[in-house]
């Protein structure tokens, strides 16, 4: 079978996998393009991203541009001259001039079933939506924001207790194995590009750290959803005793009813430290106080005296 010459831009961990699987395949990646280095961690020291670490591991060609809208951007993947490109959130906008570069044009791995969940945070917002499905889409770019037709979607189920971070993972490594699928029927013109239908478009927004903090006036259903859509990041949060508390995993113990004024501490049972909702009952598993390691709820509940006391307050 041919064996064509790729490039590949990529920036976070959600790439790897597409990354190692072009390696192992019969391909040739020639060159990868990832974010310049970026300040992290209390220091602000510059971090390499994960796909310039894999890159160097691997002693591929890189390139860290700021932008792609320039010629000395565009250098080096000119250069490589690659007859495909992969791009996997790699986070900068491929202006037209790229896009038409390859031969091939420029293939991407979406983390949704689109025309579904278009945009920045397709994951945390199916999860946020409630719902049961979602999938990774491999698609051919164009100008418009994850608008181009689609070679090959998988499915993939999401599970009443599955974190964005669950998630994540999962579609990763579906994705991966799907690329290389389309890849193939790409090259051997047995998977024929087909647009996006026009109904049930949807947008994803990028997922802001103003959103973290609970309201716990909303539903049980509605707050397990935002607790597991936010894991790991940025964490739903709630004030506790003038301190930020980070709630890191939790379970529906009741969908109906109203039990007491929103946030007020239940009790603690088996399934967790239970907390009225504005409808229903949730039971928060796992907890962080600032500066602490997460802990079980029933350690929480034994550190503190509970009684009378309520999150968000």
């Amino acid at each position: 079978m041919t064996s064509l010459k790729i490039g590949f831009a990529g920036t976070p961990q959600f790439a790897l996998p597409a990354l190692r699987a072009l390696l192992a395949s019969r391909h040739r990646v020639v060159g990868v393009l990832t974010q310049p280095d970026r300040p992290a961690g209390r220091g602000r020291e510059l971090r390499a991203s994960p796909v310039k670490l894999l890159a160097q591991e691997a002693r591929l060609p890189l390139a860290q541009p700021s932008t792609l809208k320039t010629a000395e951007g565009r250098a080096a993947l000119a250069e490589w001259r690659p007859e495909l490109l992969v791009v996997v959130a790699y986070g900068l906008i491929l202006p037209p001039v790229v896009l038409e570069l390859p031969r091939l044009g420029c293939l991407n791995i979406h983390g949704s079933l689109l025309p579904r969940w278009r945009g920045a945070a397709p994951i945390q917002r199916a999860i946020l939506a409630g719902d049961t499905e979602t999938g990774v889409s491999i698609m051919q770019l164009e100008a418009g924001l994850d608008t181009g037709p689609v070679l090959l979607e998988r499915r993939h189920p999401i599970g009443i207790q599955d974190t964005a971070g669950d998630i994540h993972d999962a579609l990763s490594e579906l994705g991966a194995a799907a690329l290389l699928e389309a890849i193939d029927g790409l090259v051997a013109q047995k998977l024929l590009p087909r647009p996006q239908p026009v109904q049930g478009v949807t947008y994803a927004a990028k997922i802001d750290k103003a959103e973290a903090p609970i309201d716990w006036t909303a539903s049980a259903t509605e707050l397990d959803r935002k607790i597991r859509a936010f894991n790991p990041w940025p964490v739903a949060e709630t004030m506790f005793a003038g301190e930020t508390l980070r709630i890191l995993r939790a379970r529906i113990a009741d969908e109906h009813g109203e039990h007491a004024t929103p946030g007020t501490l239940l009790g603690l049972a088996d399934d967790g430290l239970r907390v009225a909702c504005g409808q229903g009952v949730l039971a928060v598993r796992e907890l962080q106080r600032a500066g602490k390691r997460p802990v079980s709820a029933r350690d929480f509940a034994n550190a503190l005296r509970l009684d009378g006391t309520r999150f968000g307050s």
